[in-house]
């Protein structure tokens, strides 16, 4: 069973991630986890943290010689903004009036986990809940996610991300570019992880106008994953169902809110005949799209009654809009119980962008864990040859 935590305050020394399960023998280096860290840091309307952070991770252990050893592997992410808030956030106690009460929280933000979490815990003081619920976490997330990805494309299986939609404007998808790899560049080279350079335009002039305003904007980003056999998940219970699984883990990502499978819940709107994907059949080897059982159409998403048919896996996740305005709505003082805006931390006007790079990581954490616990293996070798072995039983079918 593949496990993970993660541990670390925003303005902390460091996020630490744990991975457990992961097998022997897979090559894994620092380098391609940096990519997917610097990766999720880009994108407009990011704030000025990200000129602070560059963020690189360290394996602390579980890997040696540039290979797993299948044992636990911990990374490490230093937080280069530590200095400054080394009196505030340390782990000595401190006496009342001494400086970490110059940056103590009383007044909670609407839309965020501050007064929540603080009457859950008991905090007086909610910098205690801020630093932990912060989206800063995310980078452990992916840090650990980038292990997976490389997992996943030992088995050939690819992940891949786009915003499809910022603040109510909507990018065009061109799908018979979809499966190119020149689209993707163009993906990876946006500011906006958005394969449209129209929309980009339309998207750039909303943050602005955000910006300018003093607020925030969300959007909607989507996830695209090849190479799945048919088989993933279950139907047998209702906690082993692949998209149940898969639509946790995307909402665990902070200010998400809503996630959907294919259609989704446009297909709540019209008629079976034109929801369900028709059935065909290809004489040949191999299960692929040239190949052997396949769908006419992929409104499914690639899903069906909790498992992967051999499909596209097709995932869309909304983004709310930051909860820390710069023009703050109007709280509560915790201690007064007097009303005052909401307090105002060093935050973005957007950022669906990096959302969709961590939406890549908790997807490749999910499936890396249900591919494992299908086809076993303590190390990648087993792991293969459990896979080959199965795709060999679905030629027969």
């Amino acid at each position: 069973m593949l496990r993970f935590l993660t541990a670390g305050e925003s303005h902390g020394k460091g996020l630490l991630a744990i991975l457990d399960g992961i097998p022997a023998a897979l090559m894994v280096g620092e380098k391609d986890i940096n990519r997917d860290l610097q990766r999720r840091q880009m994108g407009y309307g990011r704030g000025a943290r990200m000129g602070i952070e560059c963020d690189q991770a360290v394996i602390l252990s579980g890997v040696r010689n540039g290979k797993t050893l299948g044992s636990p592997i911990a990374l490490w992410v230093e937080n280069k903004d530590w200095k400054n808030w080394e009196q505030v956030m340390g782990s000595k106690s401190k006496t009342e009036g001494s400086q970490t009460y110059g940056r103590g929280i009383a007044i909670p933000r609407p839309g965020h986990a501050d007064l929540a979490g603080g009457m859950k815990f008991g905090h007086r003081d909610l910098r205690n809940v801020l630093e932990r619920a912060s989206a800063r976490e995310t980078a452990a997330r992916v840090a650990a996610g980038s292990v997976c990805r490389k997992l996943l494309a030992e088995c050939g299986i690819t992940i891949r991300s786009q915003v499809i939609e910022i603040g109510g404007e909507k990018a065009a998808l061109p799908f018979a570019k979809l499966r190119t790899r020149a689209y993707w560049d163009g993906v990876e080279k946006s500011d906006f992880r958005c394969g449209s350079r129209a929309a980009e335009q339309r998207m750039k002039g909303i943050i602005d106008r955000a910006r300018k305003r003093g607020d925030t904007v969300g959007g909607v980003f989507e996830i695209r994953v090849w190479g799945l056999p048919p088989g993933l998940g279950s139907y047998t219970q209702w906690d082993r169902k692949l998209d149940g699984r898969l639509a946790m883990a995307l909402m665990s990502i902070p200010a998400i809110k809503g996630v959907e499978f294919g259609m989704g819940f446009e297909a709540a709107r019209i008629f079976g005949s034109r929801v369900h994907d028709e059935i065909a059949y290809r004489k040949g080897r191999g299960q692929n799209r040239s190949t052997g059982f396949y769908r006419k159409t992929n409104h499914a998403g690639g899903l069906e009654g909790g498992v992967t048919n051999g499909e596209e896996l097709v995932i869309r996740a909304a983004m709310k809009p930051i909860s820390t305005l710069l023009k703050p709505k109007m709280s509560v003082h915790i201690h007064t119980k007097k009303t005052a805006p909401a307090t105002v931390e060093r935050s973005d006007v957007c950022a669906v962008p990096a959302a969709a790079v961590v939406g890549e990581g908790m997807t490749a954490l999910e499936l890396a864990g249900i591919f494992l616990e299908k086809f076993g293996g303590d190390s990648m070798s087993e792991l293969k040859r459990n896979y080959t072995g199965y795709l060999r039983t679905l030629e027969k079918y």
